[in-house]
């Protein structure tokens, strides 16, 4: 019942848990993207290397490992400069994060050659940062929402690595802190397309 609940975080997670159509990890069935963060939220030196370790030991082809990170705590520089990288309305939230993280990736590898899977690795080592956050009790929001040039340039990104995604890290904060339109979508069930409509062959029945 929802009054076992300890506390209003878990009592979140209990209204929020995703409908899987079969037992997943409590991580991937809780798992959110809100927009909603404390602002006076802080993560500890040790949580934030745990998280960048969860997705140092991401798998890799060959072992390229080409993802790369700028991490910025709230009011720092790096996180200024990441956060004015973003579009207006990401800019609008994103600013209660704890911790803002540019990734960026090497396209190409140590002899050269191109590396045409960096987004591959790299999203690979995203999803397991992503797991160590929601697993520490954070919660985490992917974003392609942001300038790339700008914050490349902000940031001092060399030249061989691209910009992929930015990462917002926090404690996630009540839902009607958000205006009205946002709130209903940070509440809302989330969805997915069935299996059968995603596994084009060989799904058990």
């Amino acid at each position: 019942m929802l009054t076992c609940a300890k506390s209003i975080g878990e009592l979140a997670l209990l209204l929020m848990r995703a409908n899987t159509a079969h037992p997943v990890h409590e991580i991937i069935a809780t798992r959110r993207s809100p927009r909603s963060l404390a602002p006076e939220a802080a993560l500890s030196d040790i949580e934030i290397i745990s998280i960048l370790e969860a997705a140092r030991w991401a798998p890799s082809a060959f072992n390229g490992q080409p993802w790369r990170f700028f991490l910025g705590k709230n009011g720092d520089a790096t996180f200024t400069q990441i956060l004015s990288s973003l579009e207006p309305f990401n800019q609008g939230w994103a600013k209660n994060a704890s911790v803002l993280i540019l990734v960026a990736a090497k396209t190409t590898r140590d002899d050269g050659s191109i590396h045409a899977d960096f987004q591959y690795d790299t999203a690979l080592a995203v999803a397991q940062m992503v797991f160590e956050v929601h697993n520490l009790g954070y919660v985490a929001h992917q974003m392609t929402g942001f300038n790339r040039e700008s914050a490349q340039s902000a940031l001092d990104i060399p030249r061989d690595l691209v910009p992929v995604v930015v990462v917002a890290i926090g404690k996630q904060d009540h839902a009607d802190k958000l205006a009205p339109a946002l709130a209903e979508r940070e509440v809302a069930a989330r969805t997915r397309k069935p299996l059968t409509e995603i596994v084009l062959r060989g799904l058990p029945v």
